[in-house]
């Protein structure tokens, strides 16, 4: 205050004629505040408490025609429809904390189970796997079918075509029949169980016809539960990471080829853990000799 004028000065005048910081004039008038100050929430004050935003959600959820809708949605209908201004986060707790929530999606009930949930066997052919993966070629895109043995890990139908039909399916499994009995004959293969996925070429008719013509029992895997056909996925992941990923291949053929022989290379040279670090060919065999 100016004794002279009776004005006040303004405290960046002050500060630099008297040669002082702001922050230290500042920092000592706090000081000097001895009034508990407490924090609030920034931005405009709520006339609404908590219930009564909890009654405009439960009216509001009651006058949509829909179900299962989140919180974001309930907000913005709060907001156009019954006029009240609130925040998300606030409508997301309140909902919470009353469990009015939209539920997960809920999935379809599941029949009795198809299996034991097992998927290492101890005796070759006694369950394999099939399943499908893509890839580009110049031609464009093709699909690879694969049959793996469950016990050996073993590759013995391997198949790409353009088309990822029902037939190309059923042809790489006979490969795989031709690979493991060395021939083609009905009950070939009597004993074996071949888990798949719910794909529409392995649940088509045809597919499940030369399942049974053949001898052999379907087992599907459990619906959203990859890993139930974890043997064949992960030969599709070395698959890529060794071959798919590292080449290109300009026709359909020449990808066909490229598979044959890395299932060769891969059966015979490859090791794997779970069966002793052995190859899935070395492991048949001392099976089989055993068996003998």
């Amino acid at each position: 205050m100016s004794l002279s004028a009776k004005k006040p000065h303004g405290i960046q005048r002050v500060c630099k004629t008297w040669r002082l910081a702001r922050a230290t004039v500042q920092r000592h008038k706090a000081l000097a505040n001895t009034e508990l100050q407490i924090p609030a929430k920034r931005g405009p004050k709520t006339c609404l408490s908590d219930e009564q935003i909890l009654a405009e959600i439960r009216a509001a959820l009651a006058s949509t025609p829909f179900v299962g809708e989140d919180h974001r949605k309930v907000w913005a209908r709060l907001r156009q429809e019954r006029g009240v201004r609130t925040s998300m986060r606030r409508v997301l707790r309140i909902m919470r904390e009353n469990g009015i929530l939209a539920c997960d999606r809920p999935t379809g009930v599941r029949g009795p189970d198809t299996h034991d949930r097992t998927i290492t066997i101890e005796t070759p052919d006694e369950m394999w796997a099939i399943d499908a993966t893509g890839c580009l070629t110049d031609e464009g895109n093709a699909a690879v079918f694969v049959v793996i043995d469950h016990c050996t890990g073993e590759c013995l139908g391997v198949r790409a075509a353009r088309r990822g039909t029902r037939f190309e399916a059923i042809e790489c499994l006979r490969e795989a029949i031709h690979c493991a009995k060395g021939r083609y004959e009905i009950e070939v293969a009597a004993g074996t169980k071949l888990r798949h996925d719910h794909g529409s070429q392995f649940i088509s008719h045809a597919f499940q016809d030369e399942l049974k013509t053949l001898g052999i029992e379907s087992s599907p895997s459990f619906v959203r539960q990859p890993e139930d056909n974890g043997c064949v996925e992960r030969f599709i992941r070395t698959l890529k990471e060794q071959l798919l990923w590292l080449h290109r291949f300009r026709t359909v053929e020449e990808l066909n080829q490229a598979l044959r022989d890395f299932a060769h290379r891969f059966n015979n040279h490859w090791i794997i853990g779970r069966i002793g670090y052995r190859t899935p060919a070395a492991h048949r065999r001392i099976l089989l000799g055993e068996a003998a």
